[in-house]
This record gives structure tokens, C-alpha cells and sequence, in this order.
């Protein structure tokens, strides 16, 4: 272990960016993930640190040996240092420095969720909750979505990241490596989500486009599209929570050839 009491310390300013900065992954290759339902979730996914970072009162407890017998270094700080760089609004004690790796190739034939220019945090860490919840094993985001291994996104993610193939700033081009149907959602045409489940026409591998927020999916991904979906809203709610959309489509695929 070595003790760290400086906040000008280079590894603290470096820890301070990747908890606070949501692109800083992206120039220094790591990311940050911080509190330990995160950091097991890493571990049970088979993902290992890079660096432990330990707040001293938790170093100095019996719940450190957990995470000292890991294969990587680690770093003790006072805790009010510790708080300095957390993102969070109750600091965590405890947290893990992982290696951030590039985007990797697309997959052609896995059922893929891509995201089209969403911009909130919250609802790109849900939907990557839903996919892996619901067997879609890709995720895609076109270029202008909220970054996806940023650490809100990490939070809200809950840990899906590290069962999932992502790869983000991507071109609508890219989309054309898929071998999979595009199913859109829309507020006003194409037939409705549970009459296709009841009539058997909804297909288990697609690839879901889940649109931004405000505006909806682009034009040019609704004509690529093999099947445009409506949801009932009985309430009669213009339109729902993109999060909220894709936790139903993605369930109901995942459940249709049940």
C-alpha cells in the first residue's frame, strides 16, 4: 500500500477528473468506478483493477482485507481527500481505477440495442440495464449520445457495463455491419407492441433503436427500419421515458418466443 496525503498529488488530480470530467476516460484510457456494489459487479464479470483506491478508515478496518488480496496496487488516502474527488453526494470509501478499452469490432448477429443521440446519463445507465437484463448482449451508441462509460452513466448502470459489448461514437454507416432487422419505436404509426406479441410477429433477435429524447429517433434510422412500433397508453400520456420504452420493448422480445 502507499499513503497519499496531498491533493496536488498527479494521481489525485488524475482520480479527480475520471470521478467528475465524463470524457476524461476517453483521453486517459481509464475510468473510475467508485463503491463497492460497482466494484463486485466488475469483479464478478471477470473485469480486474488497475488500482485500488481505499479511504484510511476503511483501509484501516477488517472489510479492507476484501479488497487487498486483489492483484493490483493500492492507494490509501485520508477520507476527507477521498470526498474531494468523489462524484457522488455521500462518498463512498472505496473504489477501483479500470482500464478503459477501445470500441470493439460489432458484432453482426447479436441482439443490439443502439442509441441515437440520448442525452441523459440516467437513461442511457437504465437501458444498458435493460439489455443486459433481457439478453440484448450489444450495445451501440451513435455519435452524440451521453458517454458511455462516463461515471453517472457507470452508476446508473449498476454494473451492466461489464456484461455487455459497447461501442460508442459511431456513424450511422457503421450500422450497416449488422445482420439483424432495426425496430423503431414511434408515437404514431406502425401496429401496436402487444398485438405483435399476441400474433406471434415480433421478432426475438432485432436490433431496438432507442431514439433522443426530446426529438425521437432520426428519419434516416426510421427508413432503415424492418418493423415501426407503437405502445399502448391507455392513460393517454403523449409519449413515456425512452428508459421507460425500452424496458418494455426489450422485455417483450426477450419474452416472445417463450
Amino acid at each position: 500500500m502507499n499513503l497519499i496525503t496531498s491533493r496536488d498529488n498527479p494521481l489525485v488530480k488524475t482520480l479527480r477528473r475520471l470521478a467528475q470530467e465524463s470524457n476524461a476516460y476517453r483521453k486517459l484510457g481509464q475510468f473510475w468506478l467508485e463503491g463497492d456494489h460497482l466494484c463486485r459487479a466488475a469483479l464478478q464479470r471477470g473485469a480486474r483493477p488497475v488500482r485500488v483506491v481505499l479511504a484510511q478508515s476503511l483501509a484501516d478496518s477488517a472489510q479492507a482485507d476484501e479488497w487487498l488480496g486483489l492483484d493490483a496496487p493500492v492507494t490509501v488516502m485520508p477520507d476527507e481527500l477521498f470526498a474531494g474527488l468523489s462524484g457522488l453526494e455521500s462518498p463512498a470509501r472505496m473504489g477501483f481505477v479500470m482500464a478503459h478499452e477501445a470500441a470493439r469490432v460489432i458484432e453482426p448477429d447479436t441482439p443490439t440495442v443502439i442509441l441515437d443521440r440520448l442525452q441523459d446519463a440516467g437513461n442511457v445507465g437504465a437501458i444498458l440495464r435493460c439489455a443486459s437484463a433481457f439478453g440484448f448482449r450489444q450495445v451501440l451508441a451513435l455519435q452524440g449520445t451521453a458517454a458511455l462509460w462516463s461515471h453517472k452513466v457507470l452508476r446508473a448502470g449498476m454494473g451492466a457495463h461489464f456484461g455487455l459489448q459497447l461501442a460508442e461514437g459511431l456513424q450511422e454507416t457503421d450500422l450497416d455491419a449488422l445482420n439483424l432487422p432495426l425496430v423503431t419505436t414511434s408515437s404514431h404509426q406502425g401496429p401496436f407492441l402487444h398485438e405483435l406479441l399476441r400474433e406471434a410477429r415480433l421478432p426475438a433477435r432485432c436490433a431496438w433503436v432507442m431514439g433522443h429524447e426530446g426529438q425521437g429517433v432520426r428519419d434516416s434510422l426510421m427508413a432503415r427500419s424492418s418493423l415501426q412500433v407503437r405502445i399502448a397508453q391507455p392513460g393517454g400520456e403523449e409519449s413515456l421515458n425512452v428508459a421507460t420504452a425500452a424496458a418494455i420493448c426489450l422485455h417483450a422480445s426477450a419474452t416472445a418466443g417463450l
